[in-house]
This record gives structure tokens, C-alpha cells and sequence, in this order.
């Protein structure tokens, strides 16, 4: 069960992750393809001409952001459906109180969760600041 709950959550994010991370063609190659190879070679040209250490650098942490940005939302997904799980299975109880117990100690596990993983960044995005500072 373990490994079909791991599946179902992991699939997604690298799934995700590879898109977000392929390259994009231009627009203007789409609509002439006879064209479409001399525009990708005058592109790089130009870009190599243009590009410094500097914006490689820009590029590396917008690709790192964008990665950020995915895995939290990701985690904030995670969250959610454990909160709705934990939800559903206090509701269902019907006076266990094993299945509340259970369900409250995920809501809480969830809700700790969640608070490590946002200091983590906040910890690590103020670090990150004072260091290129």
C-alpha cells in the first residue's frame, strides 16, 4: 500500500519537474519550418554573443526557484489531501476513538510537517540572501 501511496505522490513531481525544466521553441519557427533550423542556429549565435557569467547565474536560480516553487507547492498538495484524509477518517469514526486518536495525531503530524518544511525554506532563503549579499 505504501508503495502505491509513494507512486501516486512521486509520479507527478518528476513528471512535472520535466516539463518545467524542457526547453521552449520559438514562436516564429513553429510557422516556418524551412526556416526553423536557421532560426534556432541564429539564436544561439546571438546568444552566446549577448550572455555573460552573470546571466548564467540568473538562469541557474530562476531554474532553481521554479524548482522550489513546484516542490512546495507540492508539499502544500501533500498537506492538503492528508488534512482531507484525516478529516474524512475522524468523521467516519462513529465514536471509535482509536480512529480519532489516529486521525488527530495525522492532522497534527501534517501540520508539523508543513511548519518544518516552510522554515526550512525561510531558514535556507535567508541564508542564501545574506550570503550573496
Amino acid at each position: 500500500m505504501k508503495k502505491k501511496i509513494l507512486a501516486f505522490f512521486v509520479f507527478p513531481v518528476f513528471f512535472l519537474l520535466s516539463f518545467s525544466l524542457m526547453p521552449t521553441a520559438p514562436a516564429n519557427a513553429q510557422s516556418d519550418p524551412t526556416l526553423s533550423g536557421l532560426n534556432q542556429t541564429a539564436v544561439q549565435v546571438d546568444a552566446f554573443k549577448t550572455q555573460t557569467s552573470a546571466s548564467y547565474a540568473g538562469f541557474l536560480q530562476t531554474k532553481a526557484g521554479q524548482i522550489v516553487g513546484l516542490v512546495l507547492s507540492f508539499v502544500g498538495v501533500v498537506f492538503l489531501i492528508l488534512m482531507i484524509y484525516a478529516g474524512i477518517t475522524w468523521m467516519t469514526a462513529a465514536g471509535n476513538e482509536q480512529q480519532v486518536t489516529k486521525a488527530k495525531s495525522l492532522m497534527i503530524n501534517a501540520t508539523i510537517g508543513l511548519i518544518v518544511v516552510f522554515a526550512a525554506y525561510a531558514i535556507t532563503s535567508f541564508i542564501g540572501v545574506q550570503i550573496l549579499k
